[in-house]
């Protein structure tokens, strides 16, 4: 019998920076929380997607936060 797979949280989330080099978001009202995903794979898909939507804004940027790794610090990774 297989185990399911461990569900692995992830968070998409973007929006318009401050400055290039940086990751402060210029108005927290307009940031898009896309969505929260059971892997790694799932949110990858997504990220990719929403970040070729908004390519012809370089101040527009999507990240993945490894919501499992906040939610249990302490755990170490798997390699």
């Amino acid at each position: 019998m297989t185990q399911p797979a461990k569900q692995l949280l992830h968070l998409v989330i973007g929006g318009e920076l401050t400055s290039l080099d940086g990751v402060e978001f210029k108005d927290l009202d307009k940031v898009d929380l896309v969505g929260v995903y059971p892997n790694y794979a799932s949110a990858y898909a997504v990220w990719k997607s929403k970040a070729q939507q908004t390519v012809d804004n370089a101040q527009m940027r999507y990240f993945i936060v490894h919501m499992h790794r906040l939610l249990d610090p302490d755990k170490p990774e798997k390699a």
